[in-house]
């Protein structure tokens, strides 16, 4: 699966990127570019088992995993699941549920400002309600917050559940159905 995106620079240029099914070449990068920035700068996503879940999206129906890459570099990671997972609201309708979504160090504000490439996590959680649509669950998508990160899924207009005593206090988010 390949899919051509559009970002922005930090300079305010628009940026041809890609998003595909990850694969061995994006933990590499990982690996070799980003792991250092995300532990040295204490990021909460530093310990995150990327390996893991690329081995699980690649035997198990229900996991998927994407990355975004711009010339040769991985700027962005989500990781799915696509069947188990249902909404709050009162019908119970099936959606996507993102277990993680994580970009570059160099693309998040807090670590480099303006960052080098804007719009990585939005493009991410567009593409999970892309897939949703495509799975008939009608754009929901559902997922809990690392901390620090709620104000990015309140500006993407995600229905906030409050804290989920099942997932360590993290803010629980819901998109409903796309009109």
């Amino acid at each position: 699966m390949r899919q051509l995106i559009q970002l922005v620079s930090g300079t305010g240029e628009s940026i041809s990127a890609s998003l595909r099914s990850m694969n061995e070449k994006h933990l590499e990068d990982i690996q070799d570019y980003w792991q250092d920035i995300l532990e040295a700068t204490n990021q909460p996503d530093d310990g995150w088992a990327w390996e893991y879940k690329l081995r699980q999206s690649q035997q198990s129906e229900r996991h998927e995993a994407y990355a975004i890459e711009e010339e040769g570099l991985t700027h962005g990671l989500i990781y799915i699941e696509t069947q188990w997972r249902r909404s709050h609201l009162p019908h119970r309708n099936p959606l996507v549920y993102v277990e993680t979504i994580s970009v570059a160090p160099w693309n998040r504000k807090s670590i480099e400002d303006p960052p080098y490439l804007q719009g990585v996590g939005t493009a991410l959680l567009f593409f999970a309600r892309q897939r949703s649509s495509e799975l008939g669950y009608g754009g929901r998508v559902g997922l809990h917050s690392i901390s620090g990160t709620e104000g990015f899924y309140r500006r993407a207009q995600m229905s906030e559940y409050g804290p989920d005593s099942e997932k360590e206090g993290l803010i629980d988010f819901e998109c409903g159905q796309l009109s």
